[in-house]
């Protein structure tokens, strides 16, 4: 891999679009070939897994943001010889619960294809750091992502099966990345992370809740760039941002 063009391929988490990754697109390093994937193609993980894998270059890094890690450990299972490297940001190993199943089958009754208008305040809300959580702006703007990709991926997206899969196949050096106040991904679940993968390196990111690459973009960037050059994928010169 060249180490001064890296391939990222970068994969949003529930009905989130590809504008989740703005601030931290802007803040790595310039020359990088950034790939915004989308959940849309496909009806399970694992296929919406295969046509990401389908669209993107040879040999890439793979970043999945929560649900958007699901994926992302998928591709790097299926497709070993292309992943040089994981990056799981405030994901999890564990499936839904039967409690989780179920708020999310009376999220789906109680909307509609003509209601529907993406998460609601309160749930965004819960994904934010303290500080952020009455930022009408910020959870307008989650609210529009879920709004654009609309009920039907909203449906799509609430049933998908989360239970794991052969995560022994998962060969290449990984990066866990957890909020320090993410009230929906503990630190427990990035420690269950970090104990089944064997090239794994678990980072914390303070002042953040779930949505870290938006609430900390500029320290999630520098991370995993440093994280990059540790594993001597890029050579790491400073141009970061614009």
């Amino acid at each position: 891999m060249n180490k001064k063009s890296l391939s990222v391929v970068l994969i949003p988490g529930f009905m989130l679009d590809e504008s989740l990754w703005d601030e931290l697109v802007n803040a790595l390093p310039r020359e990088w070939k950034i790939f915004r994937a989308s959940l849309k193609d496909g009806c399970t993980i694992k296929e919406i897994a295969q046509k990401i894998a389908e669209n993107v270059p040879e040999n890439f890094v793979v970043i999945g943001f929560s649900l958007g890690g699901y994926i992302a450990r998928s591709i790097a299972e299926q497709f070993p010889e292309k992943v040089k490297a994981l990056i799981l940001i405030a994901s999890s190993l564990r499936p839904d619960s039967e409690e989780q199943k179920n708020q999310k089958l009376t999220a789906i009754r109680l909307n509609s294809k003509e209601s529907f208008r993406g998460l609601s305040s309160i749930s965004i809300a819960k994904t934010l750091h303290t500080s952020n959580a009455q930022n009408r702006n910020l959870v307008k703007r989650i609210q529009e992502m879920g709004n654009r990709l609309g009920y039907d991926e909203f449906v799509k997206q609430s049933m998908l099966d989360r239970s794991s899969y052969d995560i022994s196949k998962i060969i290449c050096p990984t990066l866990i990345i957890s909020g320090s106040e993410d009230q929906l991904r503990s630190g427990e679940e990035a420690i269950e992370l970090l104990g089944q993968l064997p090239y794994a390196k678990h980072e914390v990111i303070n002042n953040t809740g779930h949505m870290i690459p938006i609430e900390q973009a500029a320290i999630l960037a520098l991370k995993i760039s440093n994280w990059l050059v540790e594993k001597e994928l890029w050579q790491g010169e400073d141009n970061f941002g614009n």
